[in-house]
């Protein structure tokens, strides 16, 4: 027996040291891509010495005799700190992710070839002025002097995860920087499918006038009305089966509730107490870790700009320089447009025009699968633009026999010089030069924030699709691509993009709210991505004579919830306070200490309440019980609560009550009956998920931001390392927004929101200040892979200075890059 307590203790040492061992290599092969900043190093491509000193929070300074040598600096830093985010990127928009991460990125590269962005990119190149190629190139060199670095010294191959994914890494080249451009019109675009689902619905709705209440217009004038889908294109099934979206962390594609988002305001210096411009943007974008975005100052010949980038663009898209702010929301212009093209009968390597038929653009191009077998695939385009599978957007679903589908859109245009534009928003000295160079901007649109010393404006930023009046569906379904009324005119004039320069109430702002009341075809866009947060900005705003920067941070930070304080009095008018004592333990006790809470509530998505918690399921609970008999199976692409729906059912505007019956039960039931079975749904759940103390439930528990690492974030063991997951306040329609996932089994999860903010105060610019929601570094050994996180979550900020000195002072370290003799 004791020589068998031996063995067995000999046996569990070894598996200890070795498991010592195993731990130490693997830690030691990870560091050795940790990047070190305090070093001189020779590099080719370079006019002049560069440096670039990291600051505290480990912003790079970056400062050059030239602006190439200063976006070399910043190609080198990008480099340093985000390689891995660098790649994936590319990668995604090649189509090329299966090379290294085999069959579960198939369906994401085939959608992504269809589109053909990288190729798009490279037709770019030949539409850019020599000024601008020259800081492409210089940025590109940047990177690839990086790359050369690690090669040479043998740096871990520059990120941890090459360890695990033993892919080769192709120099970095002005191409790949175009395709950023076009990878984030991807990721900001919505508009694709919201045709799809706008025309699946009204295929499924047997009342053609119930879908202006499920996908309602943002309050304003009305429209015409337009035909039902199936007149269009009869014959088709009410309800079909589709793929939908990838469900991956890698997809780019993302559905309409989860496109970009943003929130930006200024004021003038007539409303602010310093008496200099004020200037507040928090981008909205999808969480990962890192985060998508990246502090950095570069020190142009024009004078020093500072503010948020994104790697691999060479240049801050938002920030300040000492005499211009500017700042991007999400615009919404509908700048998509989905045709259905009619194949020859006779040769279906033809499709239908005005003219007659003509053939297909096509070419082969073939998926490498790591551990598989290349796929080969055949890319067709028409004159509309690139023909997409039945398996993309759920496209099959709405698309008769006989027919293909093919998408317009701003970002497949190759005379795009967005990038261009936005280096050269970087030197502008004033609103008026920097609206005269954003002439050249395509996609994606944005609305431009811009504050200089005495002047605040907005701009639409992009280019629009001139459309016809006589457009069947005014783009919002798919239409016949054969018919020459339903096909694009070109582009309209940059001076009809929407602006506003120097309003007399000296404030201006945008939370992707309506931006004009026009009619079509100048209309901007039908699908605006806020009716909510704008009304409790406008209440901040005007709550104040003047303003000043902390002000400006209190409404960023606004928890309050327009919609909880409007809809709960609509909703519960026939509940609160009614009904007979119920015993403890009874459904009807469970609700009433429920109604009791939201009684009592303010609205405020605070992270540490359970009203929150109590009101969002509620809600979704009702918007389901609500559609699920019109819809039927279509009622799961509906996952987010559409607060205008419910307004205009609980108001029963032009007879939106009607949803309340349930069709298929004999008794007609009231929208108080819907209201309170709803209720109690939402009340089962979270007793199944949280249990039923309702008065000890937290909304953060239910809203953890999800800053996850896209791959190393699924394995077992590392996910605790990597992943960095926050109680998080506010919600769906606040503006600190946290917009949840939507879908089961947690549907609360914070999974898009500003993983970017700043604030800008040009009567001291240098108090202005600015976060992220992570850290600087990618490398997940870092201490600045997560060192903002906390900052971010708990509402608070960095410096964001120009000043030379305060960078040096306790930086992280300097790097002296060199010319290669």
């Amino acid at each position: 027996m004791g020589k068998v307590f031996v063995w067995l203790f000999r046996i569990a040492t070894g598996l200890v040291v070795l498991t010592v061992i195993a731990v130490a290599l693997i830690y030691w092969f990870a560091s050795r891509s940790l990047p070190e900043y305090d070093k001189v190093i020779e590099v080719p491509g370079l006019s002049a010495p560069v440096e670039i000193v990291r600051d505290n929070a480990n912003v790079p300074h970056i400062f050059g005799e030239t602006d190439e040598d200063v976006l070399f600096g910043l190609g080198y830093a990008h480099a340093q700190d985000r390689l891995w985010q660098m790649l994936t990127m590319r990668w995604t928009v090649q189509g090329r992710l299966s090379e290294v991460f085999g069959l579960r990125t198939l369906r994401i590269d085939r959608q992504m070839r269809r589109l053909d962005l990288y190729t798009v990119a490279r037709q770019a190149i030949d539409f850019q002025d020599a000024e601008s190629m020259a800081k492409f190139r210089a940025y590109a060199a940047g990177v690839n002097a990086r790359l050369e670095e690690v090669n040479t010294d043998a740096l871990g191959r520059g990120a941890p995860e090459l360890f695990l994914f033993n892919a080769p890494v192709a120099p970095w080249t002005p191409t790949d920087t175009l395709a950023m451009g076009k990878l984030m019109a991807l990721q900001l675009s919505g508009h694709l499918s919201n045709e799809v689902l706008r025309a699946r619905a009204s295929l499924a709705l047997e009342d053609p006038a119930r879908l202006p209440d499920i996908m309602p217009d943002a309050p304003g004038a009305g429209i015409a009305a337009l035909p039902e889908y199936a007149a269009l294109f009869p014959g088709l099934p009410r309800y079909a089966d589709g793929l939908g979206l990838p469900d991956d962390p890698l997809s780019p594609f993302n559905p309409t509730p989860l496109a970009g988002a943003s929130n930006a305001f200024a004021a003038a210096p007539s409303r602010s107490a310093s008496g200099g411009t004020l200037l507040a943007n928090d981008p909205h974008l999808g969480f990962s870790a890192p985060a998508i975005w990246y502090l950095a100052r570069l020190e142009l010949q024009s004078g020093g700009v500072i503010g948020g980038t994104i790697p691999g663009i060479p240049s801050v898209l938002t920030g300040r320089s000492e005499r211009l702010g500017w700042g991007l929301t999400s615009s919404y212009l509908d700048d998509q447009d989905v045709h259905i093209e009619a194949l020859n009968p006779s040769n279906p390597n033809e499709y239908q025009t005005p003219e007659g038929f003509k053939e297909f653009e096509s070419r082969g191009t073939i998926v490498r699968i790591k551990d598989g077998d290349p796929v080969t695939m055949t890319l067709r385009r028409t004159e509309n633009g690139p023909v997409l599978s039945g398996n993309d957007y759920n496209l099959s679903t709405i698309t008769p026999p006989g027919h293909v589908a093919t998408v317009s859109w701003t970002a497949l245009d190759p005379e795009d010089r967005s990038l261009a534009a936005g280096i050269r928003l970087m030197s502008a000295t004033n609103i008026t030069e920097a609206l005269a160079v954003m002439e050249d901007y395509t996609a994606p649109s944005q609305n431009l924030t811009l504050v200089d010393r005495d002047t605040i404006a907005m701009k639409m930023i992009g280019r629009m699709p001139a459309r016809d009046p006589a457009h069947a569906s005014q783009g919002r379904m798919p239409t016949q691509g054969w018919l020459a009324e339903n096909r694009w005119q070109g582009y309209l004039p940059y001076a009809e993009n929407p602006e506003f320069r120097s309003p007399v109430g000296g404030i201006l702002g945008n939370t992707n709210n309506k931006l004009v009341d026009r009619p079509f075809p100048n209309h901007v866009s039908f699908l605006w991505g806020d009716t909510q947060r704008v009304h409790r900005w406008q209440r901040l705003m005007q709550s104040r004579e003047v303003h000043t920067r902390d002000s400006f941070i209190e409404a960023q930070l606004d928890t309050v919830s327009f919609t909880a304080r409007s809809l709960l009095p609509l909703v519960g008018k026939d509940l609160w306070f009614t009904g007979e004592a119920a015993p403890e333990g009874t459904p009807e006790r469970l609700r009433q200490r429920a109604l009791e809470l939201l009684a009592g509530w303010n609205g405020e998505m605070n992270e540490h309440l359970p009203e929150p918690l109590i009101y969002s399921a509620w809600l979704r609970a009702l918007q389901h019980r609500l559609i699920q008999d019109e819809l039927g199976p279509l009622a799961n692409e509906f996952t987010h609560v559409e607060p205008v729906f419910l307004e205009r059912v609980y108001r029963n505007i032009d007879g939106a009550g009607d949803w309340c019956d349930i069709q298929q039960s004999s008794p007609v039931e009231t929208c108080t009956d819907i209201a309170r079975m709803a209720l109690d749904d939402a009340l089962i759940w979270i007793d199944e998920t949280y249990g039923d103390a309702l008065e000890s439930l937290r909304w953060g528990d239910a809203h953890q931001a999800t800053h996850d690492h896209p791959i190393l974030g699924e394995i077992a063991v590392l996910k605790h390392f990597v992943n960095i997951r926050q109680s998080t306040s506010g919600g769906d329609n606040t503006l600190l927004r946290g917009k949840t996932k939507g879908t089961l089994p947690d549907p609360f999860l914070n999974v898009h929101g500003a993983g970017y903010r700043g604030v800008y105060d040009f009567a001291d610019p240098n108090s202005s200040v600015f976060v992220t929601s992570t850290g600087q570094s990618g490398h997940f050994l870092s201490r600045h892979y997560d060192d903002l996180s906390q900052l971010w979550r708990r509402g608070e900020y960095v410096p964001m200075s120009l000043d030379e000195e305060l960078a040096r002072a306790a930086n992280e370290g300097i790097t002296i890059l060199r010319p290669a003799p």
